[in-house]
């Protein structure tokens, strides 16, 4: 193999230690390796380092930050290998978008407010997409966005495009009509139409939540831990009352739970 070690590596090394790794005599796993097959890894590694800024960890950043590169250059390296871009090609594409889409520090244009920048970069966006309506902004959102982010980036969309829901106060009330007819769907066990008024639910609750600024992902992100941390308080009280959770009733659960609730 004829490979430098050295001391300290950069980028480029990363490109040609990819390569060594696809080359007829690397590695046997990552020779085989494909966009699809390693789809996965990607999202668990951006995942991961998402962990970590939410830990204000920086060495575990820096860890995390280095996977996701690796991903970057593994995908850009298989797109090398049939002729159709390198990472050069990619970060020259990045360049000149930010540069496009920052007239008010590489141009002309005036942008005092954070919100005079996302002013004109939605403009400049929607320009170079050839975007001329609302719905096709909408539609240009990710499907494989987790759902709540990419309900988030609908409610904005539409708002731009000149839909807003009425006051907080009305929009709850519009949620609380919807939750009454998922009661009524339930009561009469039509589970199509269940999902799809629950999927409606979800989504309005994100449209009142913006009423608010509410990260909606963090949101429920931070209620699955509330969740946890009280359940586990929930464990230790039932034991302390003899009480074994999984021979509970539904009833006396939830009263137990609430019973804690005011302790």
């Amino acid at each position: 193999m004829d490979f430098s070690f050295k001391e300290h590596y950069d980028v480029n090394d990363l490109v040609m230690i990819v390569k060594q790794l696809r080359a007829p005599d690397g590695c046997p796993w990552d020779k085989v390796q494909t966009h699809e097959s390693i789809r996965s890894e990607f999202i668990e590694e951006v995942y991961e380092a998402i962990e970590a800024i939410d830990e204000k960890d920086s060495e575990h950043l820096r860890e995390e930050l280095g996977d996701v590169l690796l991903q970057v250059v593994f995908h850009c390296v298989l797109e090398t290998e049939q002729h159709h871009f390198t990472l050069d090609d990619v970060a020259d594409d990045v360049c000149k978008k930010m540069i496009l889409r920052h007239p008010h520090v590489f141009g002309n244009v005036s942008a005092e407010t954070p919100e005079e920048v996302l002013k004109n970069w939605d403009a400049i966006k929607m320009q170079s997409k050839s975007q001329t309506s609302a719905s096709e902004t909408m539609e240009s959102v990710s499907k494989t966005l987790p759902s709540l982010m990419r309900s988030e980036k609908i409610w904005k969309k539409a708002g731009r495009g000149g839909f807003f829901l009425p006051d907080p106060v009305s929009a709850i009330s519009m949620a609380r009509q919807q939750l009454n007819e998922l009661q009524t769907i339930a009561a009469r066990g039509d589970g199509e139409a269940y999902t799809k008024k629950v999927g409606e639910l979800f989504f309005l609750l994100v449209g009142v939540s913006s009423f608010f600024k509410t990260d909606c992902e963090r949101a429920l992100y931070d209620a699955c831990d509330d969740f946890i941390a009280r359940f586990k308080h929930l464990e230790a009280y039932a034991a302390e009352q003899g009480i074994e959770i999984q021979k509970t009733g539904s009833e006396d659960l939830i009263a137990l739970w609430n019973d804690l609730s005011n302790h």
